[in-house]
């Protein structure tokens, strides 16, 4: 039996790094597929474990070769899924999970139409602005596009089969590992209700957040 594809998505600042790491630390039979990327690696990072180092002329071969499930350029930085990897680790039998952005989802999806979707969503605006500003990286223009990007992700929010809230770490792993178990799960009532609240707040929220 082929193993299923999980698709994770959400805007910068919503926590999705922590609850793939926690979630792999409990399931240790999920495969995570290591993304390959242009931008530069951060000091945390390693190669081969958070993401494959690429240079541009590198990835744009991958690319052209038809190597990469998915590709997109984020915030001026190329971001990918080698195929190759995805396949195999399904041919065993293996269930894979995708840390991808929603315009890499929406190509897996045109390929895998059976990969199951989902976004993970800060609790709040001002949650959302705090989480950003406490990684100290960004500038305020390069906050200000975090926000923009925020705004893009939550507009291709239907497009996902399931919202997960990460508003406590804990309870969004368990979350995450019940739509693992059960994928046919409906989204709660109360994400829906976060989502209409990010909605509608974050056309504010670049400048109440950066105040």
């Amino acid at each position: 039996m082929s193993g299923r594809v999980f698709i994770l998505s959400a805007p910068s600042g919503a926590g999705k790094t922590t609850l793939i790491h926690a979630l792999l630390a409990r399931r240790p039979s999920l495969r995570f597929s290591v993304s390959c990327t242009t931008r530069p690696r951060r000091p945390t990072e390693m190669d081969g474990r958070d993401y494959r180092f690429v240079s541009p002329e590198e990835f744009q071969r991958l690319a052209g070769r038809g190597e990469l499930l998915e590709h997109a350029w984020v915030f001026g930085h190329g971001y990918g899924t080698p195929a190759r990897p995805v396949a195999l680790a399904r041919d065993r039998g293996e269930d894979v999970l995708l840390d991808i952005d929603w315009q890499g989802a929406r190509q897996v999806r045109a390929v895998l139409p059976e990969a199951v979707s989902i976004l993970v969503l800060p609790p709040s605006c001002a949650e959302l602005g705090r989480r950003l500003r406490a990684r100290g990286t960004d500038d305020p223009e390069a906050l200000a596009r975090r926000f923009a990007d925020a705004r893009t992700v939550l507009e291709h929010a239907p497009e996902y089969a399931h919202l997960v809230v990460n508003d406590d770490l804990a309870r969004a792993v368990e979350e995450l590992g019940a739509l693992i178990d059960d994928p046919a799960r409906p989204t709660t009532g109360s994400a829906r209700t976060v989502l209409a609240a990010l909605r509608a707040d974050l056309p504010r929220g670049e400048h109440a957040e950066g105040g």
